[in-house]
């Protein structure tokens, strides 16, 4: 063993004493070409030599500067909170009002506004209870609450809250909070519950969220997504009498370290509640035995004090802008839900008229084109739908390329159509002229769906985008769009007789 290690110690010492006479020359060198400096300087004329004392100052302080850039710790990244832009309530009623013009469904939002108004006007402070099913919220609020305690349920199974109830609670100072007991997050199926609670904490001045254990990714993402409208957050660990007292110190101190850029204050508790567990008694039999656990709440209560201290008027501003973003991004959602509904009516509109179109005009062998004229007022019409300006030469250009692919995959496009219209009986005996009008309703329907994707993707004309879906569209068409467009052909046919 000694054999094997002798040699590498001898490099190693070779190794700094080399980089001990390399340090050391290059200081000898230093200060010796500052004396040279220095010595030239001094025998300089004064007109020259203050110039380059003041430039080699300079030079001096840039490069202090710069190696302090280099290594100075770097500065803590704003949160999304800090970063977010706050709505300014004008502007969100006045997107409220322009959507309720537009025959869109906004009385929700109304009265999102209205609740805004009345809890601001009301003085109260809102406190709401956020986390998981089964992590303890309605045994918590049994020994937060002052009144109604007995009709609070708990249940072991987790998940018997199906509904937001308030209830008022008093802090260890006097002063009464507001309690929100809300549905829990992670319920199968409880989706709608669970867009119930999330509205809540919105409303609310500040959030405790429970957990029972370490958070998991759909936790954290709840708890980061709060911190994202700049909600007062307390992460409460709940039933931390059921771990070793090692355990728990090393769970809280790792969630202390993992958000304490996210929550104000972070705490650890036992809500009390049920708890049911078996025993051997005497004669060797198993015995059932369920039993209230002692509660032991008193971080939380200091927690909640400290952030409620200013009361609900030092937490409304806050509390106001977290409502209003949630508003303002709810309406931008009726809004693409309208821009999806208009265009879906615009591509069904223009299909028909160039299935119309078609049937009256197509021989059999005309190649298939985009009609000039209704894929212009098409695209502009698509285009003010999604709020996105084009211009006259950009709508051209974008046809010439329309017009290229579609021509390209004409055989596929016929033979889809041939294919459909053996699926509807009549329609498969009536010649070259109904496949073609299916075809020019395909290509028509299948450009206004291409034009939906880029503009909704993109908030632009972009041509190859276009190109691309209409592409993918074309090659294989989904049979609901088979049958609309199918269903078009026929309400075509249908009604030439009657304008006959």
């Amino acid at each position: 063993m000694t054999r094997s290690r002798l040699p590498l110690r001898l490099i190693l010492f070779g190794l700094l004493a080399l980089a001990a006479v390399v340090l050391l020359w290059f200081a000898v060198s230093l200060l010796n070409g500052l004396l040279e400096f220095y010595e030239r300087v001094q025998a300089m004329p004064l007109l020259l030599r203050v110039p380059l004392i003041v430039l080699a100052a300079a030079i001096f302080a840039a490069l202090l500067w710069f190696g302090w850039k280099l290594l100075r710790p770097a500065r803590a990244r704003p949160t999304r909170a800090a970063s977010r832009r706050i709505p300014d309530r004008t502007g969100v009623e006045a997107r409220v009002a322009e959507l309720r013009e537009q025959s869109a469904d906004v009385a929700n939002l109304e009265q999102e506004l209205l609740e805004l108004d009345r809890r601001r006007l009301g003085g109260e402070c809102h406190v709401a209870l956020f986390g998981e099913i089964s992590t303890g919220k309605s045994s918590l609020l049994r020994q937060l609450t002052s009144e109604n305690a007995s009709a609070i349920e708990a249940d072991v199974i987790g998940g018997t809250t199906r509904q937001v109830s308030h209830y008022r609670g008093r802090l260890p100072d006097g002063r009464e909070l507001v309690i929100a007991d809300m549905p829990g997050s992670g319920e199968v199926s409880g989706q709608l519950r669970e867009q119930l609670a999330r509205d809540e904490a919105l409303r609310a001045h500040a959030v405790v969220y429970l957990a029972a254990s370490d958070l998991g990714r759909a936790q954290d993402a709840e708890l980061r997504w709060l911190a994202g409208f700049g909600k007062p957050l307390i992460l409460a660990l709940n039933k931390v009498d059921q771990f070793q007292p090692a355990e728990r110190d090393a769970l809280l101190d790792t969630l202390r370290q993992r958000y304490r850029d996210v929550c104000r204050a972070i705490v650890g508790l036992s809500a009390g509640g049920r708890e049911v567990f078996e025993r051997r008694i005497a004669d060797g039999r198993l015995e059932r035995v369920e039993r209230e656990r002692r509660p032991e709440i008193d971080g939380l209560l200091d927690a909640l004090q400290e952030l409620t201290r200013g009361g609900s008027a030092q937490l409304e501003a806050g509390r106001e802008a977290a409502v209003l973003s949630s508003i303002e991004l709810r309406s931008q959602q009726v809004a693409r839900e309208m821009a999806l509904r208009d265009s879906e009516a615009c591509v069904t509109r223009y299909t028909r008229r160039a299935v119309i179109g078609a049937m009256a005009a197509v021989a059999p062998g005309t190649d298939i084109i985009i009609q000039g004229a209704l894929g212009t007022a098409m695209v502009r019409e698509l285009a003010r739908i999604h709020a996105v300006p084009v211009r006259d030469i950009d709508i051209e250009q974008l046809l010439a390329r329309i017009g290229l692919t579609i021509r390209s995959t004409t055989a596929i496009v016929l033979a889809i159509a041939g294919n459909a219209m053996k699926a509807f009986p009549g329609l498969g005996t009536l010649g070259g002229g109904v496949v073609h009008a299916f075809a020019y309703g395909l290509a028509f329907d299948s450009l206004g769906h291409a034009l939906n994707l880029s503009l909704a993707e993109h908030a632009r004309l972009d041509q190859f985008e276009t190109e691309r879906h209409l592409r993918d569209l074309l090659s294989e068409p989904g049979r609901e769009r088979i049958e609309r467009v199918a269903r078009l052909v026929i309400d075509s046919l249908r009604k030439q007789p009657e304008a006959d």
